[in-house]
């Protein structure tokens, strides 16, 4: 469990630096935007997955991670939001725990 939470901070600051990066390249950005977008993500553990959430306004899921493996993923498999409660099953968008991944703070990359 040590790896996944070491793989999930990991994952929670590369979208923080995605964001920061985009931000960079307009007029609006500085120095607090790692920071602000840190503060606004955090990870709810359920059953099967972890559920990334941004809080700014309003809550938004991010992402999923798979928790175990099962029959279709692997543990750390990053999986894209289907809706609040659940994740798109087609295909992983990367594995936290392989590392190497590409992500945008607005969400896993689509296919």
């Amino acid at each position: 469990m040590e790896n996944m939470n070491n793989a999930m901070t990991t994952l929670l600051e590369q979208i923080a630096l995605d964001f920061a990066d985009w931000k960079a390249r307009g007029e609006y950005g500085d120095e607090g935007d790692f920071d602000k977008m840190i503060d606004q993500l955090s990870i709810e553990e359920g059953r099967k997955y972890l559920k990334v959430v941004r809080t700014d306004n309003q809550k938004t899921v991010w992402g999923f991670i798979q928790k175990e493996d099962d029959k279709k993923f692997r543990a750390g498999d990053i999986l894209k939001a289907a809706s609040w409660a659940a994740p798109a099953r087609n295909k992983p968008r990367g594995n936290v725990l392989d590392g190497g991944y590409t992500i945008r703070w607005t969400g896993p990359v689509y296919l």
